[in-house]
């Protein structure tokens, strides 16, 4: 339930963004965990701070023109949202998707806000993307759109100002080809101004892997926090792109069995775990569906079409996919089949539902601002060595993102405590991330 001083702020956001309902979503879940700070802290209602931090400092809509191999011309559209830059530049990704409109860029963005936060680094919150379907193109397509939606960004983007990253359809192809769009036009080689990019120019190790390795890291603590480990545990993983692959490669070295992963057309079911070689061949070689991975693999897989992954019974659950993904139902049914920990490597993927009955039962749920933000701290240790001109081995940059894994649980954890809600993580991220945030509008004055 919303605390009275919130519940108006709520209604507010309602009317001012009608038809945005995943924004809608993403505001509520941190209201809905930061009545208690009001008690604690009353200058933060006195001040406005909860309502501006639900107004985007700036909102960009652009058209993005460009002609496929046919010379057919298409108009796409790219937004980007500058949420709230109080920590640090603006920070946050791009997604390349039919489903993309404001509603979803907004809800991206205000996670990201508290996501960075949770960071402890100094980055601010935002996000970005366009409607253009990536799937299905030439790699010439994919290049003449990414260099017409630059042509525009460029405008609003620098290393201390806003620098965007990769994210649903935009991966480290996309990543060169803006970049390379960005350094034609304003004649710098700024490194620092976009992240996730090649090894070769600027890129950091572990970028690539951060968000599956920096989500099972925070799993891993969950358990530890309860006495025990992804040892011998059953683990389903939804999702065969980047996030997810990489978190089965870290759950198995870490001696948990993947048994199942998903794309959009079905799920394979593998009960002595999933061929991490060959799923990168079909995913990330060839780019083709998982019943193509069944048919090579053999008779100990199974293929299920147009089916939900989470039918699959699991001791952990680790949705990597996209936003509400897990219901209510979903939720019931892996509590009644015996899971113990949820991951978040997606943004958002649990609706409230979902989040409601994890939490009753006692799952251990890690939120996806707090358990998938080592894609992002990655990023900021990326901004880092450009700003550097440095460059870190594979092992430091592991070891950097489990660090950074490890206390944002911590505080999570505490906060949680500190607020009288003891393991409820979905409440210690969001307090711990709003506050800090908060805290630092304080001290910058009305903005």
């Amino acid at each position: 339930m919303l605390h009275e001083k919130l519940s108006s702020v709520y209604d507010h956001v309602l009317r001012r963004n009608p038809g945005e309902t995943e924004f809608h979503q993403a505001v509520r879940e941190v209201l809905e965990s930061i009545g208690p700070v009001l008690g604690k802290h009353p200058e933060y209602a006195e001040s406005k701070i909860i309502e501006r931090i639900c107004e985007p400092e700036r909102q960009i809509i652009f058209r993005v023109p460009w002609s496929d191999d046919q010379g057919e011309v298409h108009i796409n559209r790219g937004f980007r949202v500058e949420f709230n830059s109080a920590l640090g530049p603006y920070k946050g990704g791009l997604r390349f998707h039919p489903s993309v409109y404001l509603g979803i860029v907004k809800f991206l963005g205000f996670e990201q806000i508290f996501k960075n936060s949770l960071t402890g680094l100094p980055i601010g919150g935002g996000k970005g993307g366009s409607d253009f379907e990536p799937k299905g193109r030439s790699t010439n397509e994919i290049m003449r759109f990414c260099q017409s939606f630059m042509t525009e960004l460029y405008r609003h983007i620098g290393e201390y100002t806003d620098v965007p990253a990769g994210d649903i359809g935009v991966g480290q192809r996309e990543v060169g080809y803006l970049f390379g769009q960005y350094k034609r036009i304003t004649n710098r080689y700024e490194s620092g101004v976009i992240t996730g990019k090649g090894l070769s120019y600027g890129g950091a190790q572990v970028r690539t892997e951060a968000t599956g390795y920096g989500c099972t890291f925070f799993v891993e603590e969950m358990l530890k926090a309860r006495g025990t480990s992804f040892d011998g545990r059953r683990v389903v993983v939804s999702g065969s792109g980047n996030v997810a692959i990489y978190t089965i490669e870290k759950v198995e070295q870490l001696g948990g069995t993947v048994i199942a992963c998903s794309d959009s057309s079905g799920y394979i079911l593998a009960e002595k775990g999933i061929d991490l070689d060959l799923l990168k061949q079909i995913k990330q070689v060839e780019h083709h569906r998982l019943d193509v991975y069944a048919g090579r693999a053999g008779k100990e897989v199974t293929f299920v079409p147009n089916r939900s992954v989470w039918e699959v019974p699991c001791e952990v659950a680790m949705p990597s996919a996209t936003q509400n993904e897990i219901t209510g139902k979903d939720a019931e049914h892996l509590v009644r089949n015996g899971c113990v920990a949820v991951g978040e490597g997606a943004n958002m993927p649990t609706t409230p539902e979902g989040i409601r009955v994890f939490l009753e039962a006692g799952v251990a749920f890690g939120p996806g601002k707090a358990a998938n933000a080592g894609g992002v701290a990655t990023s900021a240790l990326e901004m880092q060595q450009n700003a550097s001109r440095d460059s870190w081995t594979f092992e430091y940059s592991e070891d950097r993102l489990r660090e950074i894994m490890r206390d944002i649980h911590a505080r999570c954890l505490k906060t949680a405590d500190e607020y009288g809600m003891p393991g409820n993580y979905v409440a210690g991220a969001n307090i711990d991330g709003f506050k800090r945030v908060a805290d630092a509008m304080l001290a910058l004055g009305l903005i």
